[in-house]
């Protein structure tokens, strides 16, 4: 079997786990100390880690996602047609690299959210020693993710367009999951997953779950049934929905201008870049990763052809094709 080592805390976590559970793929979910010590094991010591039944490991969900479909037929995440795949990858990608800042801003810039999540954190990391000991470590853990705030962006000057385009996938989301909750038919993509994993955490921090609960509460309910979609059969219907061409609007408007911006500092070997997106400022550290996600997108925008391709260019519009061409 799978053994995911991860944490209630991370959105990937999350994401894969949920992913399991929607594909039943016969898995241990290890966390705490246990899930500490997987790092030890892969290149890049971030969590979620997966020892696979070979016993060797990996990390990176993504790739993670795309490797568990080449291994497993069958309750597949990556729909058939290949225009909804390619959307479903992009929308996958702007939960990954994007929502995840509305979820470190809420949990890092507020006090409130700041004492509660780092203390179920340090819980759940030490899982006992006393609550001295736990506070201690939150106290620690607290301090050095406020120290890396601007590092990601997750600044007070960033945080009006953060939360500008997180409220407006909510507000897209909940006008979609009172009819039904997937995007590309009756069963889940990977999208759904890249989505929920950043929600699932704004969904636990208080703010945002207030704001989610009073704001959004279906979008918010929506998150329980995603956690665990192993009893759901569906099928994959043609075409997109409202609520896909409403998202990849959005992530036009916020993520194409950011992976701009950060493409072209990287060319001039800028340490920061800036832009405006929605009519808001939002400045931060050049990022590598970003490159990655980029070219992986132009690449799988490139091998597109004919009808499916068509398909994708009459949705996602001149900013997406401008920089995916």
């Amino acid at each position: 079997m799978y053994r995911l080592y991860g944490a209630l805390g991370s959105p990937y976590s999350m994401k894969m786990r949920a992913l399991l559970r929607y594909r039943r793929l016969t898995h241990l979910w290890i966390d705490g100390s246990a899930a500490r010590e997987a790092l030890g094991q892969v290149r890049a010591p971030v969590i979620p880690v997966l020892q696979y039944p070979d016993g060797h490991f990996d990390n990176d969900s993504t790739p993670l996602v795309y490797d568990l479909e080449a291994r497993h037929p069958g309750r597949g995440v990556v729909p058939t047609d290949p225009a909804q795949a390619f959307i479903a990858h992009l929308l996958e990608d702007f939960a990954d690299e994007w929502l995840t800042k509305a979820m470190f801003g809420y949990r890092w810039l507020e006090e409130l959210d700041q004492i509660q999540m780092s203390r179920w954190l340090a819980f759940d990391n030490l899982k006992g020693g006393g609550l001295e000991t736990s506070q201690k470590f939150a106290a620690m853990f607290r301090d050095r993710q406020v120290g890396r705030m601007a590092l990601v962006g997750c600044t007070r000057e960033n945080f009006p367009l953060i939360e500008a385009s997180t409220r407006a996938v909510l507000a897209a989301l909940e006008d979609h999951v009172v009819n039904r909750h997937s995007l590309f038919g009756t069963r889940p993509s990977m999208a759904e997953f890249g989505i929920y994993g950043q929600l699932s955490q704004l969904g636990t921090d208080p703010t945002p779950q207030a704001m989610m609960r009073v704001d959004y509460p279906y979008t918010y309910r929506w998150l329980a049934h995603i956690d665990d979609m192993s009893g759901t059969e569906g099928e994959w219907e043609p075409g997109f929905a409202p609520v896909v061409a409403e998202l990849v609007r959005i992530a036009g408007q916020v993520y194409v201008p950011f992976l701009r911006a950060n493409a072209e500092a990287a060319d001039m070997e800028a340490a920061t870049f800036r832009m405006e997106a929605m009519g808001l400022p939002y400045e931060q550290g050049t990022f590598k990763y970003q490159l990655k996600c980029l070219r992986e997108l132009q690449a799988r925008y490139g091998a597109l052809e004919g009808a499916a391709r068509a398909a994708v260019d009459e949705l996602i519009g001149a900013e997406w094709r401008g920089l995916l061409a």
